[in-house]
C-alpha cells in the first residue's frame, strides 16, 4: 500500500495556526498529530469529501478535530482543510479554520473568558457571546 507525503498550500502560515491549535487545545492537537495525521499518510482519508475533480484526480476534504462546545458556539469548529492528488499520492494542507483567530493566537497571546480563548480584536464580541450562551444554558 503506498502512503501519502504531506506539502502545504502555505507552509509559514499552516505552521502558525497548527502551534496556535497546540497552545490553546492540546487535546485536539494532539488527535491531529498522533491518529488523524498517520491515517491520512496510509491514506485513511477522515472527514466530509467538499468536492472532487475526476479529471483532475483531486478531491477536497474538511475534518472536524474535538474541541470545547463553548468553543465552537463563540468561534466555530476547529476544522483542518486539505486536498488529495490521488494519482501522485499528495496530501495538500491548506488551512486550518478558525485561521484569524489561530493567527492572532500565534503573534500575541490570546486571553480566556470564562474558560473560553478569546479574540483581542473582538473581545467585546465573544465576551457577549459567551455571557449569553451561559445565560441561556442557565449558567453564570
Amino acid at each position: 500500500m503506498d502512503t501519502y507525503i504531506f506539502e502545504y498550500l502555505n507552509e509559514p502560515e499552516f505552521k502558525k495556526c497548527e502551534r496556535s491549535v497546540k497552545k490553546y487545545n492540546m487535546f485536539a492537537f494532539k488527535k491531529l498529530i498522533f491518529d488523524f495525521y498517520p491515517e491520512l499518510k496510509e491514506g485513511n482519508f477522515l472527514g466530509t469529501k467538499v468536492e472532487e475533480d475526476k479529471e483532475k484526480g483531486i478531491t477536497s476534504y474538511e475534518l472536524t478535530l474535538p474541541t470545547d462546545a463553548l468553543f465552537v458556539k463563540v468561534h466555530g469548529e476547529i476544522v483542518l482543510h486539505y486536498d488529495v492528488y490521488n494519482n501522485k499520492n499528495i496530501i495538500l494542507l491548506k488551512k486550518i479554520t478558525p485561521e484569524d483567530l489561530l493567527i492572532e493566537g500565534h503573534n500575541r497571546e490570546l486571553s480566556a473568558y470564562k474558560g473560553v480563548m478569546i479574540s483581542k480584536e473582538n473581545a467585546e464580541k465573544d465576551k457577549f457571546k459567551i455571557d449569553l450562551l451561559n445565560m441561556l444554558n442557565g449558567n453564570k
